[in-house]
């Protein structure tokens, strides 16, 4: 596993990288001077020519793929574009979620980039990308520890 300022890595290989990306930390670049420190120039630091393939949000920690030139990248954009990836999000959550008998707790809203305030995302239909998210009904745990809910995308 290599480690390279915060970023870690754990897997490289001719054609990609998986690196471990911490909450808090960009993708790729924002907007403005102080918003150019990213997982994507960390990277390119160590692995000069690594490509992004898909993107977390600030705030989401884990494992994000980079290719590590451009067939790779073409190859596994297309996978992503395809569905073809398996995505799955596990969410810590403080609280309590509103309880219904035997129904999931729904969130489907479309989705698109905030381009103004980067890298927020905004509601707007009806350009946005579907979105959504079913957490699974749990029974709320003891209150001295938060749930842990794996999401996935439907």
């Amino acid at each position: 596993m290599t480690l390279l300022a915060d970023v870690q890595a754990v897997h490289e290989d001719a054609d990609l990288l998986v690196l471990q990306k911490p909450a808090g930390l960009l993708c790729v670049p924002g907007r403005g001077p102080d918003k150019q420190d990213c997982l994507s120039a960390r990277a390119q630091q160590h692995w000069p020519g690594a490509l992004i393939v898909h993107r977390l949000d600030q705030a989401t920690s884990g494992l994000v793929l980079m290719a590590r030139h451009i067939d790779a990248q073409r190859r596994l954009s297309h996978a992503f574009a395809e569905r073809q990836v398996h995505k799955r999000y596990q969410a810590a959550l403080w609280g309590l979620l509103p309880a219904q008998e035997g129904a999931w707790n729904e969130t489907n809203l479309p989705i698109a980039p905030d381009w103004q305030r980067r890298p927020r995302r905004v509601i707007a239909p009806p350009h946005a990308k579907p979105s959504l998210t079913r957490p699974p009904p749990r029974p709320h745990p003891a209150p001295c520890r938060p749930p842990r809910i794996p999401l996935a995308p439907a």
